[in-house]
Protein backbone atom coordinates (compact mmCIF):
# COMPACT_ATOMS: atom_id res chain seq x y z
CA UNK A 1 0.00 0.00 0.00
CA UNK A 2 1.02 3.59 -0.59
CA UNK A 3 2.33 5.74 2.53
CA UNK A 4 -0.92 8.40 3.07
CA UNK A 5 0.05 11.46 4.45
CA UNK A 6 -2.34 13.76 6.64
CA UNK A 7 -3.47 16.20 3.40
CA UNK A 8 -7.35 15.42 3.90
CA UNK A 9 -10.38 16.32 2.41
CA UNK A 10 -14.01 16.83 3.58
CA UNK A 11 -16.17 16.05 0.66
CA UNK A 12 -19.88 16.24 1.85
CA UNK A 13 -21.22 14.90 -1.48
CA UNK A 14 -20.70 10.78 -2.46
CA UNK A 15 -19.07 10.87 -5.57
CA UNK A 16 -17.96 8.27 -8.60
CA UNK A 17 -14.02 8.27 -10.68
CA UNK A 18 -14.83 6.27 -14.24
CA UNK A 19 -11.45 5.08 -15.53
CA UNK A 20 -12.14 4.50 -19.54
CA UNK A 21 -10.51 3.85 -22.66
CA UNK A 22 -8.85 1.54 -25.05
CA UNK A 23 -7.32 -1.88 -24.19
CA UNK A 24 -3.76 -2.03 -23.23
CA UNK A 25 -3.74 1.51 -21.87
CA UNK A 26 -2.99 0.96 -17.82
CA UNK A 27 -6.47 1.80 -16.74
CA UNK A 28 -5.82 -1.38 -13.96
CA UNK A 29 -2.59 -0.16 -12.98
CA UNK A 30 -4.04 3.31 -12.29
CA UNK A 31 -6.96 2.48 -10.69
CA UNK A 32 -5.20 0.32 -8.12
CA UNK A 33 -2.70 3.42 -7.22
CA UNK A 34 -5.84 5.71 -7.18
CA UNK A 35 -7.53 3.28 -4.53
CA UNK A 36 -4.66 2.96 -2.67
CA UNK A 37 -4.15 6.35 -2.10
CA UNK A 38 -7.68 7.57 -2.10
CA UNK A 39 -8.25 4.91 -0.35
CA UNK A 40 -10.88 3.99 -3.40
CA UNK A 41 -12.43 0.43 -4.51
CA UNK A 42 -12.35 -0.36 -7.91
CA UNK A 43 -15.44 -2.01 -9.62
CA UNK A 44 -15.08 -3.62 -12.87
CA UNK A 45 -16.43 -2.46 -16.11
CA UNK A 46 -15.21 -5.27 -18.27
CA UNK A 47 -18.10 -7.50 -19.81
CA UNK A 48 -15.61 -10.53 -20.25
CA UNK A 49 -14.11 -10.20 -16.84
CA UNK A 50 -17.99 -11.11 -15.38
CA UNK A 51 -17.00 -14.84 -16.33
CA UNK A 52 -15.22 -17.25 -13.80
CA UNK A 53 -12.24 -19.18 -15.37
CA UNK A 54 -11.97 -16.34 -18.50
CA UNK A 55 -8.80 -14.77 -16.53
CA UNK A 56 -5.51 -14.12 -18.65
CA UNK A 57 -7.55 -13.75 -22.15
CA UNK A 58 -9.28 -10.85 -20.26
CA UNK A 59 -6.59 -9.50 -18.02
CA UNK A 60 -8.58 -9.91 -15.39
CA UNK A 61 -6.95 -8.40 -12.49
CA UNK A 62 -4.29 -11.36 -10.82
CA UNK A 63 -4.89 -12.33 -7.14
CA UNK A 64 -1.97 -10.37 -6.19
CA UNK A 65 -3.30 -6.87 -7.38
CA UNK A 66 -6.68 -7.60 -5.72
CA UNK A 67 -4.71 -8.16 -2.89
CA UNK A 68 -3.42 -4.26 -3.48
CA UNK A 69 -7.04 -3.01 -4.31
CA UNK A 70 -10.12 -4.20 -3.60
CA UNK A 71 -12.19 -5.51 -6.39
CA UNK A 72 -15.49 -5.95 -7.24
CA UNK A 73 -18.27 -7.15 -10.03
CA UNK A 74 -15.75 -9.88 -11.46
CA UNK A 75 -16.21 -13.61 -11.48
CA UNK A 76 -20.02 -12.71 -11.44
CA UNK A 77 -21.40 -16.13 -12.83
CA UNK A 78 -20.36 -19.07 -15.32
CA UNK A 79 -19.11 -19.33 -18.42
CA UNK A 80 -22.54 -21.22 -19.30
CA UNK A 81 -24.85 -18.44 -17.78
CA UNK A 82 -25.85 -15.02 -19.17
CA UNK A 83 -25.50 -11.55 -17.53
CA UNK A 84 -27.45 -8.81 -19.71
CA UNK A 85 -27.06 -5.04 -19.08
CA UNK A 86 -29.52 -4.43 -17.45
CA UNK A 87 -28.55 -7.23 -14.49
CA UNK A 88 -24.55 -5.21 -14.79
CA UNK A 89 -26.21 -2.35 -14.39
CA UNK A 90 -28.18 -3.27 -11.42
CA UNK A 91 -25.41 -4.61 -9.46
CA UNK A 92 -22.82 -1.98 -9.81
CA UNK A 93 -24.97 0.42 -8.89
CA UNK A 94 -25.78 -1.43 -5.57
CA UNK A 95 -21.99 -1.43 -4.87
CA UNK A 96 -21.86 2.25 -5.32
CA UNK A 97 -24.57 2.31 -2.96
CA UNK A 98 -23.15 0.45 -0.78
CA UNK A 99 -19.83 2.52 -0.81
CA UNK A 100 -21.69 5.78 -0.66
CA UNK A 101 -23.57 4.75 2.35
CA UNK A 102 -20.28 3.25 4.12
CA UNK A 103 -18.61 6.40 3.52
CA UNK A 104 -15.35 4.36 3.80
CA UNK A 105 -14.34 4.31 0.02
CA UNK A 106 -15.03 5.77 -3.47
CA UNK A 107 -15.53 3.62 -6.03
CA UNK A 108 -13.95 3.28 -9.00
CA UNK A 109 -15.72 2.14 -12.12
CA UNK A 110 -12.57 1.33 -14.37
CA UNK A 111 -12.53 -0.36 -17.58
CA UNK A 112 -12.77 -0.79 -21.55
CA UNK A 113 -16.63 -1.59 -21.81
CA UNK A 114 -17.75 1.23 -23.13
CA UNK A 115 -21.79 0.76 -22.55
CA UNK A 116 -20.97 -0.54 -19.13
CA UNK A 117 -19.68 2.53 -17.76
CA UNK A 118 -22.33 4.26 -20.16
CA UNK A 119 -24.89 2.11 -18.26
CA UNK A 120 -23.92 3.79 -14.95
CA UNK A 121 -22.52 7.39 -15.78
CA UNK A 122 -25.88 7.91 -17.68
CA UNK A 123 -28.33 6.15 -16.10
CA UNK A 124 -29.02 4.56 -18.93
CA UNK A 125 -33.24 2.99 -18.75
CA UNK A 126 -32.89 -0.32 -20.22
CA UNK A 127 -35.87 -2.53 -20.17
CA UNK A 128 -35.72 -5.67 -17.83
CA UNK A 129 -36.22 -8.31 -20.41
CA UNK A 130 -34.32 -11.29 -20.44
CA UNK A 131 -32.96 -13.04 -23.50
CA UNK A 132 -35.96 -14.99 -24.80
CA UNK A 133 -33.89 -18.13 -27.10
CA UNK A 134 -37.08 -19.60 -28.56
CA UNK A 135 -38.14 -15.90 -29.68
CA UNK A 136 -34.87 -15.34 -31.16
CA UNK A 137 -34.64 -18.39 -33.02
CA UNK A 138 -38.14 -18.37 -34.44
CA UNK A 139 -37.56 -14.63 -35.38
CA UNK A 140 -34.25 -15.30 -37.06
CA UNK A 141 -35.38 -18.19 -39.04
CA UNK A 142 -37.81 -15.29 -40.78
CA UNK A 143 -34.55 -13.53 -41.84
CA UNK A 144 -33.46 -9.77 -41.32
CA UNK A 145 -35.42 -8.30 -44.48
CA UNK A 146 -38.32 -9.50 -42.82
CA UNK A 147 -37.81 -8.81 -38.97
CA UNK A 148 -36.72 -5.27 -39.98
CA UNK A 149 -39.80 -4.96 -41.43
CA UNK A 150 -42.05 -5.82 -38.71
CA UNK A 151 -39.94 -3.52 -36.34
CA UNK A 152 -40.90 -0.77 -38.65
CA UNK A 153 -44.50 -1.70 -38.14
CA UNK A 154 -44.25 -2.20 -34.64
CA UNK A 155 -41.67 0.40 -33.49
CA UNK A 156 -40.88 3.15 -36.26
CA UNK A 157 -39.15 5.22 -33.99
CA UNK A 158 -36.59 2.47 -33.57
CA UNK A 159 -35.80 1.88 -37.32
CA UNK A 160 -34.51 5.86 -37.65
CA UNK A 161 -31.67 4.38 -34.86
CA UNK A 162 -31.39 0.68 -35.63
CA UNK A 163 -29.76 0.32 -39.11
CA UNK A 164 -31.57 -2.34 -41.36
CA UNK A 165 -28.72 -4.60 -41.65
CA UNK A 166 -28.11 -4.75 -37.45
CA UNK A 167 -29.35 -8.08 -36.92
CA UNK A 168 -28.50 -7.77 -32.75
CA UNK A 169 -30.14 -5.01 -32.55
CA UNK A 170 -33.51 -5.33 -34.64
CA UNK A 171 -33.86 -9.22 -32.61
CA UNK A 172 -33.32 -7.18 -28.99
CA UNK A 173 -36.56 -4.53 -29.90
CA UNK A 174 -38.64 -7.01 -31.51
CA UNK A 175 -38.14 -9.40 -28.39
CA UNK A 176 -38.57 -6.85 -26.11
CA UNK A 177 -41.88 -5.49 -27.67
CA UNK A 178 -43.12 -9.02 -28.00
CA UNK A 179 -42.63 -9.70 -24.43
CA UNK A 180 -43.76 -6.47 -22.58
CA UNK A 181 -46.13 -5.10 -25.22
CA UNK A 182 -44.55 -1.57 -25.52
CA UNK A 183 -41.85 -0.53 -28.06
CA UNK A 184 -38.36 -0.59 -26.78
CA UNK A 185 -38.45 3.09 -27.90
CA UNK A 186 -40.38 3.60 -25.18
CA UNK A 187 -38.97 1.95 -22.41
CA UNK A 188 -35.38 4.13 -23.25
CA UNK A 189 -34.19 7.23 -22.48
CA UNK A 190 -31.17 8.56 -19.32
CA UNK A 191 -32.37 9.15 -15.89
CA UNK A 192 -28.28 10.28 -14.54
CA UNK A 193 -27.59 9.73 -10.89
CA UNK A 194 -27.51 12.75 -8.48
CA UNK A 195 -23.64 12.41 -7.45
CA UNK A 196 -21.20 13.87 -9.20
CA UNK A 197 -19.12 11.66 -11.57
CA UNK A 198 -15.65 12.55 -12.89
CA UNK A 199 -14.85 10.46 -15.77
CA UNK A 200 -11.49 9.94 -17.08
CA UNK A 201 -9.85 8.77 -19.95
CA UNK A 202 -6.58 6.95 -20.48
CA UNK A 203 -5.37 7.30 -24.40
CA UNK A 204 -2.15 6.35 -25.98
CA UNK A 205 -0.33 7.35 -29.81
CA UNK A 206 -1.62 4.40 -31.88
CA UNK A 207 2.52 3.61 -32.29
CA UNK A 208 2.86 2.84 -28.64
CA UNK A 209 -0.83 1.62 -28.23
CA UNK A 210 0.32 -0.78 -30.90
CA UNK A 211 3.50 -1.98 -29.04
CA UNK A 212 1.21 -2.25 -25.41
CA UNK A 213 -0.71 -4.92 -27.07
CA UNK A 214 1.94 -6.54 -29.07
CA UNK A 215 3.64 -7.08 -25.31
CA UNK A 216 0.93 -7.98 -23.75
CA UNK A 217 -0.14 -10.58 -25.90
CA UNK A 218 3.11 -12.19 -26.06
CA UNK A 219 3.09 -12.02 -21.69
CA UNK A 220 -0.31 -13.57 -21.50
CA UNK A 221 1.00 -16.18 -23.68
CA UNK A 222 3.58 -16.61 -21.28
CA UNK A 223 1.42 -16.92 -18.47
CA UNK A 224 -0.39 -19.88 -19.64
CA UNK A 225 -3.34 -18.15 -21.99
CA UNK A 226 -2.99 -21.61 -24.42
CA UNK A 227 -3.38 -23.99 -21.38
CA UNK A 228 -5.84 -22.12 -20.59
CA UNK A 229 -8.16 -22.29 -23.71
CA UNK A 230 -7.19 -25.73 -23.40
CA UNK A 231 -8.95 -26.43 -20.41
CA UNK A 232 -11.77 -24.09 -21.03
CA UNK A 233 -12.15 -25.94 -24.33
CA UNK A 234 -11.98 -29.44 -22.60
CA UNK A 235 -14.33 -28.72 -19.89
CA UNK A 236 -16.84 -26.73 -21.76
CA UNK A 237 -16.46 -27.57 -25.58
CA UNK A 238 -15.17 -25.40 -28.58
CA UNK A 239 -18.69 -24.16 -29.35
CA UNK A 240 -19.01 -22.36 -26.11
CA UNK A 241 -19.58 -18.84 -27.15
CA UNK A 242 -17.21 -17.18 -25.20
CA UNK A 243 -14.33 -18.86 -27.02
CA UNK A 244 -15.39 -17.43 -29.91
CA UNK A 245 -14.60 -13.73 -28.49
CA UNK A 246 -10.86 -11.81 -28.89
CA UNK A 247 -7.85 -14.14 -28.09
CA UNK A 248 -10.02 -16.95 -27.23
CA UNK A 249 -10.88 -17.63 -30.98
CA UNK A 250 -7.32 -17.37 -32.08
CA UNK A 251 -5.77 -19.37 -29.52
CA UNK A 252 -8.50 -22.21 -29.99
CA UNK A 253 -7.67 -22.11 -33.77
CA UNK A 254 -4.30 -22.80 -32.77
CA UNK A 255 -5.75 -25.96 -30.67
CA UNK A 256 -7.45 -27.41 -32.99
CA UNK A 257 -4.65 -27.11 -35.68
CA UNK A 258 -6.12 -24.71 -38.08
CA UNK A 259 -3.30 -21.90 -37.42
CA UNK A 260 0.31 -22.22 -35.60
CA UNK A 261 1.04 -20.64 -32.34
CA UNK A 262 3.27 -17.74 -33.92
CA UNK A 263 0.04 -16.94 -36.47
CA UNK A 264 -2.62 -17.41 -33.34
CA UNK A 265 -0.38 -14.62 -31.83
CA UNK A 266 -0.02 -12.26 -34.61
CA UNK A 267 -4.31 -12.28 -35.29
CA UNK A 268 -4.89 -11.64 -31.70
CA UNK A 269 -2.47 -8.82 -32.40
CA UNK A 270 -4.23 -7.80 -34.86
CA UNK A 271 -7.80 -8.13 -33.87
CA UNK A 272 -6.95 -6.49 -30.49
CA UNK A 273 -5.78 -3.53 -32.38
CA UNK A 274 -9.11 -3.11 -34.17
CA UNK A 275 -11.14 -3.10 -30.98
CA UNK A 276 -9.25 -0.81 -29.45
CA UNK A 277 -9.83 1.57 -32.70
CA UNK A 278 -13.37 1.07 -32.19
CA UNK A 279 -12.92 1.68 -27.95
CA UNK A 280 -11.64 5.23 -28.89
CA UNK A 281 -14.05 5.92 -30.92
CA UNK A 282 -16.78 5.21 -28.76
CA UNK A 283 -14.90 6.75 -25.83
CA UNK A 284 -13.80 9.79 -27.62
CA UNK A 285 -17.26 10.02 -28.55
CA UNK A 286 -18.06 11.51 -25.04
CA UNK A 287 -16.93 14.98 -24.66
CA UNK A 288 -17.51 14.69 -20.69
CA UNK A 289 -14.31 12.93 -20.66
CA UNK A 290 -11.02 13.99 -19.23
CA UNK A 291 -8.46 12.50 -21.50
CA UNK A 292 -4.98 11.70 -19.84
CA UNK A 293 -1.52 10.26 -21.62
CA UNK A 294 -1.11 6.51 -20.62
CA UNK A 295 2.35 7.05 -21.03
CA UNK A 296 3.05 10.64 -19.09
CA UNK A 297 5.94 9.70 -16.76
CA UNK A 298 3.48 10.84 -13.89
CA UNK A 299 0.22 10.08 -15.03
CA UNK A 300 -0.77 8.99 -11.40
CA UNK A 301 0.36 12.66 -10.07
CA UNK A 302 -1.71 14.22 -12.50
CA UNK A 303 -4.56 12.55 -12.23
CA UNK A 304 -4.69 12.46 -8.30
CA UNK A 305 -4.21 16.07 -8.72
CA UNK A 306 -7.48 16.43 -10.29
CA UNK A 307 -9.47 14.11 -8.64
CA UNK A 308 -8.65 16.59 -5.59
CA UNK A 309 -9.94 19.70 -7.58
CA UNK A 310 -12.95 17.25 -8.74
CA UNK A 311 -13.21 16.51 -4.29
CA UNK A 312 -12.96 19.41 -3.34
CA UNK A 313 -15.23 20.98 -6.10
CA UNK A 314 -17.82 18.69 -5.49
CA UNK A 315 -18.29 19.25 -1.82
CA UNK A 316 -18.79 23.04 -2.48
CA UNK A 317 -21.39 22.79 -4.93
CA UNK A 318 -23.40 20.25 -4.31
CA UNK A 319 -26.03 20.33 -1.61
CA UNK A 320 -24.55 18.00 1.91
CA UNK A 321 -25.38 14.14 1.44
CA UNK A 322 -23.38 12.95 4.75
CA UNK A 323 -20.05 13.77 6.26
CA UNK A 324 -17.22 12.27 4.60
CA UNK A 325 -13.53 12.66 4.92
CA UNK A 326 -11.04 10.79 2.91
CA UNK A 327 -7.64 10.84 3.43
CA UNK A 328 -5.63 11.91 -0.01
CA UNK A 329 -2.07 11.27 -1.01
Amino acid sequence: MSQRNTDVLNASVPILIAIGGATATGKSSLAIDLAQKLPGVILSADSRQIYREFDIGTAKPTIAERQQAPHHLIDLCNPTETLTLADYQTLAQQQIDRLHQSQTAIPLLVGGTGLYIKSIVRGLKIPRVAPQPELRSQLQALGQPQCYAMLRQVDPVSTEKIHCNDRVRTLRALEVFYVTGRPISQQQGEQPPPYPILQIGLDANWEQLTRRIEQRTAQMIANGFVEEVDRLCQKYGVDLPLLNTLGYQEIRQFLSGEISLTEAQSRVVLHTRQFAKQQRTWFHADRSIEWFDADAPDLSDRVMKRVKEFVQIAAGNFPPFDRRTFKIS
